[in-house]
């Protein structure tokens, strides 16, 4: 028997509706493997590099270099270290944890918050990239986590610590967090780009962004900055946050001339690996959209709106959370799940997922269905409570329905799941 990527798989599949909606889980986060997405979509032929169609004549070089930041760059520099080998000159990776590299140095950072392990590091991925010539062929790793771990100078980490906290109590998006960060930094918002100037650059994209906003991704370091200062002076004004000091980004297009960035791991990857397997287990899918931004009770009722006997409805996004202080534990999939659990019909198998392996705790996510139902009902919990608390982590906990698959390594955002038998 295969081995399951949920590692409590056997304790929580205790229904074959279960086993079902696991199954689909774990085929979604199969097909965001990070190594796998190296290894399918990266060849070298001879003396090329073919990454999705794109070729890439390493004759021209003198040099090839890695850099990588986000939670899979550690691991998406051991596999490119399997298809290049000793042609990767030197090369600094910064992840959640390191991983063994002959060439590429890995390193553990901190995430969500910055730190100043972090700024140690990104210090060497900036020389890196600031020593990088026109001889030069630079692999830049840009996933999900990177607006965190890559983090310079210690300014930055300093106001980017303050930004995130105040910021989780606004309940505002993304896009515009990520905006305020790329006017605090020397590297986010094109700034590597403009240390990397003028070698050659390819950027490999892991998504962790809803949609195609690819630019967003770790605060997009590779790419040409459509926003001002002036746009993260209205954001910061919008929600009555603290005075920033904020620098403008690298505007001049010569900058991004020689980088070619290329998305090799999205949301909508895992969405279509899932609706595949849904349909091969006899149900109809159907994805509600790959970019949720809404709060929990208005995602489970787009969701709900399209559920119907024997269908399984999917979703990907960040659900929209504006966080009180003294806000209890767990993350977003779970907030969403005690919802789930306490507006839905026993005919319901809910089911919500970090694709990282942590819902801002030590689990991915939760299940909700009659049986989670049955047991807080037995335990005399109050959801509306707890719901109000944010107590999503403790809640489940008690239930024994929390979802661990440890970390994957991979984040395409969150990931739901909702089954009507």
């Amino acid at each position: 028997m295969a081995e399951h990527i949920i590692k409590n798989y056997s304790q929580i599949a205790t229904t074959p509706l279960r086993e079902q909606v696991l199954a689909i889980a774990e085929t979604g986060l199969a097909a965001i493997d990070t190594e796998s997405a190296i290894l399918n979509n990266i060849k070298l032929e001879q003396n090329r590099l073919v990454i999705k169609g794109q070729t890439f004549d390493l004759s021209k070089y003198k040099n090839l270099k890695v850099v990588g930041f986000g939670k899979a760059s550690c691991r998406a520099a051991q596999a490119l270290e399997r298809v290049l080998g000793n042609l990767i000159e030197q090369g600094v990776a910064l992840g959640l944890a390191p991983v063994a590299c002959e060439l590429i140095k890995t390193y553990h950072g901190t995430h969500p918050e910055p730190s100043y392990e972090n700024v140690a590091v990104s210090e060497q991925i900036m020389q890196i990239c600031k020593d990088a010539t026109a001889d030069d062929l630079v692999i830049v790793v840009v996933s999900g986590g990177g607006s965190a771990l890559l983090c310079w100078p210690k300014q930055e980490c300093d106001q980017s610590q303050i930004l995130y906290h105040q910021f989780l109590r606004t309940g505002g998006t993304i896009q515009e967090l990520n905006s305020i960060r790329k006017h605090i930094s020397l590297l986010k918002g094109g700034g590597l780009a403009k240390f990397l100037y003028p070698a050659t650059v390819i950027g490999l994209i892991f998504s962790d962004i809803p949609g195609d906003h690819l630019d967003i991704i770790a605060s997009g370091p590779t790419y040409l900055d459509q926003t001002t200062v002036s746009d993260a002076e209205q954001i910061i004004k919008k929600y009555n946050l603290p005075k920033f000091d904020l620098i403008e980004t690298p505007k001049d297009p010569k900058y991004f001339e020689k980088i070619t960035n290329i998305a090799l791991v999205t949301n909508d990857l895992a969405l279509q690996a899932m609706v595949k397997k849904a349909k091969q287990l006899g149900f109809g899918a159907h994805i509600a959209s790959d970019q949720f931004y809404e709060e929990a009770p208005e995602l489970l009722q787009t969701m709900r709106k399209l559920s119907a006997n024997k269908t399984v409805v999917l979703a990907g996004g960040e659900p929209k959370m504006k966080i009180p202080a003294g806000g209890g534990t767990g993350g977003r999939n779970l907030y969403v799940s005690l919802h789930a659990l306490a507006t839905g019909s026993d005919q319901e198998y809910f089911l919500a997922l970090a694709s990282d392996g942590f819902d801002n705790s030590g689990a991915a996510g939760a299940i909700a269905d009659s049986q989670s139902r049955a047991k807080a009902q037995a335990q005399g919990i109050d959801l509306t409570v707890v719901i109000e608390k944010f107590d999503g982590y403790n809640t489940f906990q008690k239930l024994d329905e929390l979802i661990f698959t440890g970390p994957t390594e991979a984040n395409v955002s969150d990931l739901f799941i909702l089954l009507r038998e």
